[in-house]
């Protein structure tokens, strides 16, 4: 299986028309904030730092080339090409390596496998933009990539981010500058529900070893100057000991 040519062509549309530099998309948030904060989660739980790590879903690399500044190979992959260019020109010193991927299609996600054998994976806020049926393909491809030796974080707004969303639609002067380009490429966040993805993981074989909850901070604010930040489930997964 493989994501629908409309999911396809929607990232791909977006990330032509997105602006270069960290901080240009709604959720394209300093490291420190995000990636920072999740390895503080994710790091006791890892078995082999040794291992590569993929940064799945990786956009134009902002937490890509943080996580390469601490393990040895990191692989940025995304389903766009265009947002593999941003991560590439904003990577000149080529700390990490990118690589185009479907995540839905299990075969590639095998294939990589074969290439780079058990790795650990990051993946932030991927499950939510994708089409429903395409998750629990994603959560396999994931056991594909993990092997016997790997460990998955993966963080998504939790359905109370739901309530924040649709404020920010429907607010008085429309949506923040940075989400109206979401909005328009038809690539509308979708909340899952918050028991969806330990189901999605243990469907894939996964066994979740840890769990909890932390902003997701994005790159916009509100009129009075407040950061946006979505509420967020994290957890991580691999195979049981």
């Amino acid at each position: 299986m493989s994501v629908t040519s409309r999911y396809r062509n929607a990232w791909e549309s977006f990330w032509s028309e997105a602006p270069e530099g960290p901080g240009a998309v709604f959720w394209d948030a300093e490291p420190m904030l995000t990636a920072g904060r999740h390895l503080a989660h994710f790091e006791p739980h890892v078995v082999d730092p040794g291992l590569p790590m993929i940064d799945l879903g990786c956009g134009n690399g902002t937490q890509t080339r943080y996580l390469a500044e601490r393990f040895g190979h990191v692989v940025g992959a995304d389903l766009s090409a265009a947002a593999l260019g941003h991560a590439r020109r904003a990577d000149p010193a080529d700390r990490a390596a990118y690589r185009q991927l479907d995540a839905a299609d299990k075969a590639e996600a095998e294939t990589l496998h074969a290439e780079l054998g058990d790795a650990n994976v990051y993946v932030r806020g991927v499950l939510h933009q994708c089409e429903p049926d395409d998750r629990q393909p994603l959560a396999d491809a994931l056991a594909a990539f993990l092997g016997a030796r790997g460990r998955a974080f993966l963080v998504e707004p939790s359905q109370a981010a739901g309530t924040v969303l649709m404020g920010l639609f429907q607010g008085p002067d429309g949506p923040p500058a940075k989400l109206a380009p979401v909005l328009r490429h038809g690539l509308t966040p979708g909340v899952v529900p918050d028991d969806a993805v330990p189901e999605h993981l243990r469907a894939a074989g996964l066994t979740v070893l840890a769990s909890g909850e932390l902003p997701l901070v994005t790159t916009e604010y509100t009129m009075d100057g407040t950061r946006i930040e979505l509420p967020s489930a994290w957890v991580v997964a691999g195979r049981a000991k």
